[in-house]
């Protein structure tokens, strides 16, 4: 199964959260509904990066990679 990694942007306020999932429309859906409890208050939001990982554990690594400060260059672009 593939997996995305995401980043959002907030609308409202400009922040960043990222994130995966199997399916990212469905998932930019839940964001953007109030069904997720840590962007719930950032709404509107949309994708400003994504990647296919070809499974679950380079998913995780590649998001855990993107949530640390090595990848400041790349989230700073997003702003």
């Amino acid at each position: 199964m593939e997996y995305y990694v995401y980043i959002l942007k907030s609308l409202k306020d400009g922040s960043l959260y990222t994130g995966f999932t199997s399916n990212i429309q469905e998932r930019l859906r839940s964001h953007n509904s109030g069904k997720v409890l840590s962007t719930r208050n950032k709404r509107p939001l949309k994708i400003s990066y994504f990647e296919m990982c070809q499974n679950l554990e380079k998913a995780l690594a590649r998001e855990k990679y993107l949530k640390s400060s090595k990848a400041k260059e790349l989230k700073d672009s997003l702003r």
